[in-house]
């Protein structure tokens, strides 16, 4: 079972902002003796090999500091991928069973831009996200904010020592519109806000990586379904950054080679979709190839919020991108949006 499927239901689509592939990373920890501080943030299941041992001991997936002989703490500060507001945290120890920290407390800092270590330890401040709490050995415990906090980076506490597998920090991206001045934006990307609303199967891979960053690095990397048997075909339901005009669609099935979907059409809608929406064609049923990277013009400059993409019959997409540009309105709303998370001196 993955980390997500062990979510409570209220928490099971929400975003990881801690993923490495968002471009989260680890800027800084006060020691890392034993295990690297980047492990905390990587997407894949932690691994573990006994008696697997190295110049530091037995080498662990994850982020180990030293036994701690004096009084104090340790500690680790993770940039998010984007910066967005916090709803709970997943401190994963798994695998370290004589040597996980009996406690941890997290905090958060709004600090857009690219501040570095030292900026952040002296120019920032840091308001608490999750109060002291307990830690098990080899387990996922899930911790809850008592109010969402807007944040651009966390830091983890543990007390007093140990090691931790990962840490997962669910919430929702707050997107920088002055990323997109003047120029298009890829309206459906998690990193400028989009999301999936809903999809048919998530059998082999959760369906948000569709719309991650960057190229798929290999097949577990995208939207796969289950071999369908039945009638009918596999959807997609997203909702967009904010209401705006798709000028192309990219699809890319790279690595699907023998379960790409045979073709694809795609439709938008403006408003919450419902019984009776009125759905616009942005890409009529087209045949895809396998392992190949597309692209299509669209001819229809209706204004939609939320986009549905429709495989035939079933199949794989490393990425999904629709390029286009936000209404006046929304572009507006994102940045008053953003203005909002700036108020009172930057605090979150």
């Amino acid at each position: 079972m993955s980390w997500r499927d062990a979510l409570p239901d209220d928490l099971r689509d929400e975003l990881d902002l801690a993923d490495r592939r968002l471009g989260a990373g680890v800027v800084a920890a006060n020691d890392e003796a034993f295990a690297e501080k980047e492990n905390l943030v990587q997407p894949h299941e932690p691994a573990f090999l006994p008696h697997t041992f190295g110049h530091k001991g037995q080498v662990y997936d994850g982020w180990e500091t030293r036994r701690r002989r004096e009084p104090g703490a340790d500690w680790a500060v993770v940039r998010l991928g984007a910066p967005g507001e916090v709803s709970a945290v997943v401190v994963d120890t798994s695998h370290f069973t004589g040597n996980y920290p009996p406690e941890c407390e997290l905090q958060a800092c709004w600090a857009p831009g690219w501040p570095s270590a030292a900026e952040l330890g002296s120019d920032v401040r840091w308001v608490p996200l999750v109060p002291r709490s307990p830690l098990k050995g080899d387990s996922r415990t899930v911790l809850r904010a008592s109010r969402p906090v807007r944040a651009t980076h966390v830091r983890l506490t543990i007390h007093p020592d140990g090691g931790v597998a990962r840490l997962r920090v669910l919430g929702a991206v707050v997107p920088d519109p002055s990323r997109w001045a003047g120029v298009g934006l890829d309206l459906v990307a998690l990193v400028n806000g989009g999301r999936v609303v809903d999809c048919s199967d998530r059998f082999y891979s959760p369906a948000d990586q569709v719309i991650l960053p960057g190229s798929a690095t290999n097949m577990g990397d995208g939207w796969e379904t289950q071999r369908r048997r039945g009638p009918g075909n596999d959807w997609l339901l997203l909702r967009l950054a904010g209401a705006g005009r798709v000028r192309v669609v990219e699809l890319d099935t790279t690595h699907f080679v023998g379960n790409a979907p045979g073709a694809v059409r795609v439709t938008g809608c403006a408003g919450e979709p419902a019984a009776g929406s009125e759905w616009v064609e942005l890409l009529p049923r087209t045949r895809l190839q396998p392992d190949t990277p597309h692209w299509f013009a669209v001819g229809d400059t209706s204004v939609v919020t939320h986009v549905r993409v429709d495989v035939y019959p079933d199949g794989g997409l490393a990425r999904l991108r629709l390029l286009g540009h936000l209404t006046e309105e929304a572009l507006a709303a994102a940045e008053s949006r953003w203005q909002s998370r700036l108020g009172g001196g930057g605090k979150p």
